[in-house]
């Protein structure tokens, strides 16, 4: 059984017992050990997570300020992977990289150790006039469904963000593993969305997307992500409205739960007295 295969039957028995597939986004190693040691069944590396873990908004990542492709690869193979060596651990492949040729660069995720990818930075997420120039410039979501194409053909695990239905359909016919439903940028915390969608419009674009996914391949893997679903209490109110497979998280997993306990910890130590 290849590596791909393995992986994929784990989450399929999760599946069939009910219990929620967890994807982790790691912006450090620390983090990725913790994340590891809690369960997750994949570790995420993005570039916006070493922007994330500097107290930048996600967002950085889809800015100009680094090599997206390079920060991920220099992450996985000396922060995360040698902490982990028994993860799975899921790169983020900005898949319209103009500088790089995809049906070289993979390769080279597969031989560094990673065991799939994901479509990060993604134009899924962005809309309006800037969305229509990239894919008017060949920078669009197709170069991104190209790419998972031509992971999967390496046997690796692909896995893909989305945002729109018609996102979802493409991907599964590009063989894509598991389908992410991203509904934007999390809540919460000093660097969360402060605009983000209501529960139920989320509900209701995460069902949309399930759909679609399934309409296409019934056995494929449809996971939440992002806007107002940012705890564990969001994701089990979705999971009881929407028929999904599971959760994949970042800021809700390495962001939001030490913004507060690191605070809090350090106000504790201000308060002690000493002996004079």
């Amino acid at each position: 059984m290849s590596r791909r295969d393995a992986i994929l039957s784990a989450l399929e028995g999760k599946r069939s017992a009910g219990r929620a597939i967890v994807g982790a986004g790691a912006g450090t190693g620390i983090s990725a050990k913790f994340l590891h040691r809690g369960g997750a069944d994949l570790i995420f590396i993005y570039n916006s997570g070493r922007f994330r873990m500097q107290g930048l908004s996600s967002w950085v990542g889809h800015l100009p300020f680094g090599d997206a492709n390079a920060i991920v690869m220099e992450m996985g193979e000396r922060e995360v992977m040698p902490v982990v060596p028994d993860a799975n651990v899921i790169a983020g492949v900005c898949g319209f990289d103009p500088t790089r040729r995809m049906s070289h660069f993979l390769p080279k995720i597969l031989e560094a150790g990673f065991a799939g990818v994901i479509n990060y930075p993604t134009v899924a997420v962005i809309d309006g006039r800037m969305r229509a120039d990239l894919e008017a410039g060949g920078l669009g979501f197709d170069k991104e469904v190209e790419m998972i194409r031509i992971a999967h053909g390496l046997d690796l695990v692909t896995t893909a963000y989305v945002a729109t239905p018609d996102e979802a359909r493409a991907m599964v016919d590009a063989g894509c593993d598991m389908i992410v439903a991203h509904m934007g940028l999390t809540v919460g915390g000093a660097i969360g969305a402060q605009h983000a969608m209501a529960m139920d419009d989320a509900v209701g674009g995460v069902r949309a997307i399930a759909e679609a996914s399934r309409e296409r391949r019934a056995d494929v893997f449809v996971v939440a992500h992002g806007g107002p679903i940012a705890g564990p209490e969001d994701a089990e109110k979705l999971f009881g409205m929407v028929d999904v497979d599971g959760f994949v998280g970042a800021s809700s997993m390495e962001r939001l739960p030490i913004e507060e306990p690191l605070r809090a910890n350090t106000e504790a130590f201000t308060q002690l007295k000493t002996r004079r």
